[in-house]
C-alpha cells in the first residue's frame, strides 16, 4: 500500500519542476465509448493516480505555484443518489481528502471558476497566471465529449496570453524511479502471477484449449488479488501460434508435441507484473525444443547480469541481438548472424510500473529504482516453436535484482513439475 505521505511527496516533486506563476491541471479521465450506449470499463489516467491515489473518473487535480506559494486542490464528482443506484458508490469529499492527503477537496463543477480566477488574477493574494501545465497525452479524455487537445484549445481561445506547457514528461520522469513502497506493490502482483502461472501450468495438457489455460490463470489471480485483474490481455499460445508475438485468439487445441507460451501478469493497486514462460505440453522438451529454450534462457540470465545503472535499454537490445545471433549460429539454427532478425524481432526490455509498458525512453540511462522487463525470445515458425522467457528486473545500485526469480524457468524444474503431476 502506498502511504498518503508518498502521494504528498510526489505532488511536491511535481511542483518543484513547475515554473513560478503557473498552475497545473491533471485530469483523471472519462470512460470511452465502446458501442451504442456502452462504455469501456474505466481506467484512470495513471499520471493522475500517481499524484493522488484516486482512481475515480471525472476528477481533477489543480496545483498552484505563485510567488513561492504552493496550493493544491482535488475536484471530484458531486454526490448523485440516482447514479449511485445504477453505478455504485463514489468517494465523498472527506473520503477523497483522506485518501489523497489533499485538504482542499471541491466539487468538479468549481473547476472552471477556479481556473478562470487563477488565470485572470482575481484572487486577492495571487497575481495573474501566465503558464498552465496540462498532461497532454493525446488519448486523455477529460469529459463526455472532450479530449485533452479540445480542452487545451478552449483554454487558449479564452486566454490567448497564456502559455500551455506539457506536464506529462515531468510526471513520467518521477514515475520511472520506484520507491520501496512501489516495489512492495510489484512483489504482491508478482506473487499472484506466480500462483496463476503454476495453476495454468497444471492445466496444460494435450487436448486442452488454449483459452482453458488462460481462464485458469485469470481465476487464480483474481482469487489471490481480490479481483484486481490482469495487467494486460493474456497471451496464451501453443504450437505455431507461439511464433505470433501478440497472439490474440486462444482458440486452438494444444497438441502433444507443442510448446505453450504464456505472456501474462496480475496487478496490485495498478502496479503490473509482466512475465513470460514457455513449457512443453507433454511435460518434456524435445531435443530441438530444449536447444532453442536453452539459448533463450541463457540470454535471459545474461541480460539480468548485464543490466545496471548507466546502460540504456537500447544497450540491452544490442547485447541481446549479439548474444542470440552468436548462440543460434553456434547451434546451427542460422547460417549467418544477420539472419537473427528473422527469428528475434522485438525489444528485450521496457519500463514497467502503473502501466505494463510504463512510459520511459529507451535512450535514457537506467537509474537505481527503475523496473524493466527482460524478455528475449526466438520464434521459428517453420518449426512451430516459439520461446519467450520474461522476468521483471529492479535496477539496483550496481546491477539488477530479478523480482520474478520465484517463478520457475529452469528446464529441470519445469519437467520435474510435470513428473510430479503425473
Amino acid at each position: 500500500m502506498i502511504p498518503v505521505s508518498e502521494y504528498q511527496s510526489r505532488r511536491k516533486a511535481l511542483l518543484s519542476k513547475m515554473e513560478d506563476n503557473s498552475i497545473a491541471i491533471i485530469f483523471s479521465g472519462y470512460p470511452k465509448k465502446c458501442s451504442a450506449d456502452e462504455d469501456y470499463p474505466f481506467e484512470v489516467n495513471r499520471n493522475f493516480y500517481y499524484l493522488t491515489g484516486i482512481a475515480q473518473e471525472d476528477s481533477s487535480l489543480l496545483l498552484y505555484k505563485v510567488e513561492g506559494e504552493e496550493r493544491e486542490y482535488l475536484l471530484i464528482s458531486p454526490f448523485d443518489p440516482l447514479k449511485e443506484k445504477w453505478y455504485g458508490k463514489k468517494l465523498t469529499v472527506d473520503e477523497a481528502s483522506v485518501k489523497s492527503g489533499i485538504r482542499n477537496v471541491l466539487l468538479n463543477t468549481a473547476l472552471h471558476a477556479r481556473v478562470d480566477a487563477a488565470i485572470r488574477g482575481s484572487y486577492s493574494d495571487f497575481g495573474a497566471i501566465k503558464k498552465v501545465y496540462l498532461d497532454l497525452e493525446k488519448e486523455n479524455k477529460v469529459g463526455q465529449e472532450t479530449y485533452i487537445e479540445d480542452y487545451q484549445k478552449s483554454l487558449l481561445a479564452a486566454y490567448p496570453d497564456i502559455e500551455i506547457k506539457d506536464a506529462c514528461n515531468d510526471i513520467v520522469s518521477l514515475r520511472m524511479v520506484k520507491s520501496e513502497n512501489e516495489i512492495g506493490e510489484f512483489r504482491q502482483a508478482i506473487e499472484a502471477t506466480r500462483l496463476g502461472i503454476q495453476a495454468a501450468m497444471a492445466k496444460i495438457a494435450p487436448g486442452v484449449k488454449e483459452y482453458e489455460v488462460a481462464d485458469q490463470f485469470h481465476h487464480t489471480i483474481n482469487d489471490v488479488s481480490g479481483y484486481q485483474g490482469c495487467a494486460f490481455p493474456t497471451i496464451l499460445a501453443s504450437g505455431v501460434n507461439t511464433t505470433c508475438l501478440h497472439y490474440p485468439t486462444p482458440l486452438a487445441t494444444i497438441g502433444k508435441d507443442d510448446v505453450v507460451l504464456m505472456d501474462l501478469g496480475s496487478r496490485h493497486n495498478f502496479y503490473c507484473a509482466d512475465v513470460s514462460r514457455t513449457v512443453p505440453a507433454n511435460g518434456k522438451f524435445s531435443d530441438l525444443q530444449k536447444t532453442i529454450y536453452s539459448i533463450v534462457l541463457a540470454c535471459n540470465k545474461a541480460v539480468a547480469n548485464y543490466a545496471k545503472p548507466g546502460l540504456t535499454i537500447r544497450d540491452l537490445q544490442s547485447f541481446t541481438i549479439e548474444f542470440l545471433a552468436s548462440e543460434c549460429l553456434d547451434k546451427g539454427l542460422i547460417k549467418e548472424k544477420e539472419q537473427i532478425k528473422e527469428y528475434y524481432f522485438h525489444g528485450v526490455s521496457h519500463h514497467i510500473g502503473l502501466d505494463t509498458h510504463d512510459p520511459g525512453s529507451r535512450d535514457l540511462p537506467l537509474r537505481e529504482g527503475n523496473v524493466i522487463s527482460d524478455e528475449p525470445g526466438l520464434y521459428f515458425k517453420e518449426l512451430g516453436i516459439g520461446v519467450r522467457i520474461e522476468d521483471d528486473l529492479l535496477i539496483t545500485k550496481d546491477g539488477a535484482e530479478v523480482l520474478t526469480a520465484s517463478i520457475m524457468k529452469e528446464i529441470d524444474d519445469i519437467e520435474g513439475f510435470y513428473r510430479l503431476r503425473k
